[in-house]
């Protein structure tokens, strides 16, 4: 169990944030350990073919078979002495708070011997690598997502309050008497937190506390949880086109044409059908060159609808 506690100020300071960086370190641990709800296993399944094919020793070795700590420093820039002490606390682990250390692979003990500025460096390349292989592609509809939850949790903070937010974000999650309680394998309690940052998931299945290991900066607990596998799949799932428009139009056209019920871009389109941009982009052009579809510009996306003669 985690337990965080918040006074007033430190509640009222607390916030929602929408991570890419927190999507694709998600991934760090399912892989080879957690598996992911089935809402979120194509999302899952990219990320595992990108760590198995591309060449990303770091993330690889760094990646849990288990729950765990994976480190924070996954950012350019981090201070080199952080870096180090962040891999000195997974390597020694925490045993008081239920969490075990473990024997450091060869690939991070070589990066290590070359400083933690080096290992900032190659950890925030691979990041980017993973990131534009398994993340970029389909991002657009995955923040759509994530934004709608925090839209929600505004919704239920204004009507209902803090109590009832905390207690509709996950059944692990609940809030008692000034304390945020996580369920989880590990043993840690923190009285007065600053504040608590609150960040939605579409990877991670169940909820985490991310905790400073190194206790060497004041830095702020964050609560990761996973949005609900209705939304989910909602964003994912294409409708199915009939028989007859996919005789006619081919099972690619067709399908882009039914998952037009409500407006959408071609990043959208992308990643619920799980294909490249470029691909959606020209068969939504030959659709478009039928008159079967319109698109008009909103700010810097196309949002491609079903014509008016086609949805007639």
């Amino acid at each position: 169990m985690i337990e965080l506690t918040l006074d007033a100020t430190g509640l009222a300071r607390s916030r929602f944030a929408v991570s890419p960086l927190a999507e694709v370190a998600a991934t760090l641990l399912l892989p080879w350990g957690l598996q992911p709800s089935p809402g979120a296993a194509p999302w899952v399944a990219r990320a595992r073919r990108v760590l198995r094919r591309a060449r990303l020793p770091l993330l690889s070795a760094l990646a849990l078979d288990g729950p765990g700590y994976v480190p924070d420093f996954l950012v350019r820039h981090t201070p080199p002495g952080r870096v180090l002490a962040e891999l000195e606390a997974l390597h020694g682990g925490r045993p008081l708070n239920g969490l075990a250390g473990t024997e450091l692979p060869g690939e991070v003990r070589r990066a290590m011997a070359r400083g933690g500025a080096h290992v900032a460096r190659q950890a925030a390349d691979e990041l980017r690598r993973l990131w534009d292989l398994a993340f970029a592609p389909h991002w657009e509809a995955a923040k759509a997502v994530l934004d709608a939850e925090v839209d929600r949790c505004a919704g239920v903070l204004a009507r209902q309050g803090a109590a009832k937010l905390f207690g509709s974000l996950h059944p692990g999650v609940r809030w008692a008497d000034g304390t945020l309680h996580v369920d989880s394998r590990l043993r840690i309690v923190l009285p007065d937190v600053p504040l608590v940052v609150v960040v939605p998931s579409v990877v991670t299945p169940r909820p985490a506390a991310h905790v400073d290991p190194t206790y060497e900066e004041d830095r702020p607990p964050t609560l990761v949880y996973p949005v609900r596998e209705t939304a989910i799949a909602d964003a994912h799932a294409p409708a199915a086109p009939s028989a007859e428009m996919a005789q006619l139009l081919g099972p690619t056209r067709a399908g882009l044409l039914a998952a037009l019920t409500r407006p959408a871009t071609t990043g959208e389109l992308a990643a619920r059908h799980f294909f490249s941009p470029a691909t959606v982009s020209y068969h939504l052009g030959v659709l478009h060159r039928a008159s079967l579809v319109t698109r008009s510009r909103t700010g810097r996306s196309v949002l491609y609808r079903r014509s008016r003669r086609e949805a007639d």
